[in-house]
C-alpha cells in the first residue's frame, strides 16, 4: 500500500519507524541452549532501552525484571488491557549486524538487496528491508516498535480515552519460553493482544497446539574396520526413521488447517543420536497423533537392530489458544471494532504456529494476535511496509478508545 489508512498512522509514523530502525540494529537472537532467562544477553540490551524510553514517555513504574520481562503502566480509565510484543529474534538466519534499508515509494515488486544474492518480492509502498545477509527483527521488533509509537502518542495526548494500559515485552518466544516466567497476576489485564502478526488487518484468535519430540537412539559403537558383527551405527537408525515417516505431513506439503511434523535437528554420531521434531496441529487428538506416530515409527525401526536402545521424550510446548479467548469473547469484538475504525478490512485467520498469546491464554490472560506488516519472517528476505506497520499503531490507539469506551461510566 502507497498510502497511510488514517491521518493518525500518518502521524505516527515518523517515530515508529525512527524506533523500529533503532530496535533492529540490536542482535537480540535468541537461543534454544537457553540456561537462563533470557537465553542471551543481547536481548537485555533491548529491554533496558526499552525502559529508558518508556521512562522518557513518562510511563513511571517501566522496569526490567531478573527474568528479562519488561514492563509498564499508562495510566486511563476503566479496564485493565495488556499490549505485549517479544524484543528477541529467530535463530534460522543471521541475526547480528543488521543494517536496515529504507526503500522510499517502491513501486511493488522484486528489490535486490546490495548483499547475499537476497531477492525480496515487496507490495508498493515505503519498505524496510536488511541488507541482504541477516534477518530484519521485524519479527517481532515491528510489533515493539508499534507499541511504543502508540503509547508515546497516548502519553502526549492525554485527552485522547484510553483504559489502563499494562505494556509487556518479553524475552525468548522464538524458542517457545516467552510466556514461561510471566507474571500474569502481577500484570492484572482481564485481556492483552501480541502484536506478532503479519497481513495488513489480521486478526487471529486460534494458533497451531503444539509438541516437541525427542529421539534418542543409542547403538553400538565400534572402529568401522572391524566393525562386522559389532556395529550397530544410531546413524542409519536415525535416518530410517526419518525417512519412514509421511513425507505429506510435512511443513512443505501441509498448509490451511493441515498440521504437520517437521525433523528439525538431528546431531550425535554412530553410537548416539538425538532427533528433534516438533508437531502441530490445530486439533488436539490429531497432534497426540502426530507425536505417538513418531515414536511407534521409531520403535518400529529400532526392534530391527538388536543392541539399539531408544528413549522418547513428548514434550507439550503450548495450547490452541482459541478455547481460553472463547471465554471471553469482548478481547476479539473489541479489536475487530478498533481494526474497522482505522479503515481497514479485516482479515480472520489462524496462526500456523504460535504466539505468547497460546501460553498467556492457558494461563488466564486471553490474548489474541494482531498485523505487525512485517513479511517473510525468519528469512534474509524478511521485509516490513511502514505504511501497514502505521496501520498496525494506529489501530493500537483506537483499540485504546475502544477499552476506555467500554469502561466510561453511561450517560445520564
Amino acid at each position: 500500500m502507497t498510502t497511510f489508512t488514517s491521518p493518525l498512522a500518518e502521524t505516527l509514523a515518523p517515530d515508529l519507524l525512527d524506533r523500529f530502525l533503532r530496535y533492529v540494529r540490536i542482535d537480540t537472537q535468541s537461543t534454544r541452549d537457553r540456561t537462563q532467562s533470557p537465553s542471551t544477553p543481547g536481548q537485555l540490551d533491548l529491554s533496558r532501552l526499552l525502559v529508558e524510553e518508556l521512562l522518557a514517555i513518562g510511563l513511571g513504574d517501566a522496569a526490567l525484571d531478573d527474568n528479562g520481562y519488561v514492563t509498564a503502566t499508562l495510566p486511563g480509565t476503566g479496564p485493565t488491557v495488556g499490549l505485549i510484543a517479544h524484543v528477541d529474534t529467530s535463530q534460522d538466519a543471521p541475526g547480528a549486524g543488521v543494517e536496515p534499508i529504507v526503500h522510499r515509494a517502491h513501486p511493488g515488486g522484486k528489490l535486490e538487496l546490495p548483499r547475499g544474492g537476497t531477492v525480496v518480492d515487496a507490495s508498493a509502498g515505503d519498505i524496510v528491508t536488511s541488507s541482504g545477509d541477516t534477518l530484519l527483527g521485524a519479527d517481532d521488533k515491528a510489533g515493539v516498535a508499534e507499541i511504543m509509537a502508540a503509547v508515546a502518542h497516548l502519553a502526549a495526548h492525554p485527552e485522547l480515552p484510553r483504559p489502563n494500559l499494562r505494556i509487556g515485552f518479553t524475552p525468548d518466544e522464538e524458542i517457545g519460553e516467552g510466556a514461561t516466567l510471566f507474571d500474569v497476576g502481577a500484570f492484572g489485564a482481564v485481556c492483552a493482544y501480541t502484536l506478532d502478526g503479519s497481513d495488513l488487518g489480521e486478526l487471529q484468535d486460534e494458533t497451531f497446539s503444539a509438541e516437541e519430540v525427542i529421539l534418542t537412539i543409542t547403538g553400538v559403537d565400534a572402529h568401522p574396520g572391524w566393525a562386522k558383527g559389532v556395529l550397530v551405527n544410531a546413524t542409519r537408525i536415525a535416518a530410517e526413521i526419518v525417512a519412514a515417516l509421511p513425507p505429506e505431513l510435512t511443513p512443505e506439503q501441509t498448509d490451511g488447517r493441515d498440521g504437520f511434523i517437521h525433523v528439525y535437528e538431528i546431531t550425535g554420531g554412530s553410537g548416539r543420536i538425538e532427533v528433534r521434531a516438533i508437531t502441530r496441529d490445530f486439533d488436539d487428538a490429531k497432534l497426540h497423533a502426530h507425536s505417538a506416530l513418531i515414536e511407534h515409527t521409531a520403535e518400529e525401526v529400532v526392534a530391527r537392530y538388536p543392541g539399539a536402545t531408544l528413549d522418547v521424550q513428548i514434550t507439550p510446548q503450548y495450547p490452541n489458544m482459541r478455547t481460553y479467548i472463547d471465554q471471553f469473547p469482548r478481547a476479539v469484538t473489541a479489536a475487530e471494532e478498533a481494526i474497522r475504525a482505522e479503515g481497514i478490512e479485516l482479515v480472520r485467520t489462524p496462526i500456523r504456529g504460535g504466539t505468547d498469546g497460546s501460553r498467556l491464554s492457558a494461563m488466564g490472560l486471553p490474548t489474541p494476535n494482531l498485523f505487525t506488516g512485517g513479511h517473510d519472517y525468519h528469512s534474509t528476505r524478511e521485509w516490513a511496509s511502514l505504511q501497514e506497520m502505521a496501520a498496525a499503531s494506529a489501530v493500537v490507539v483506537r483499540l485504546a478508545e475502544v477499552w476506555a469506551r467500554d469502561g466510561a461510566p453511561p450517560p445520564r
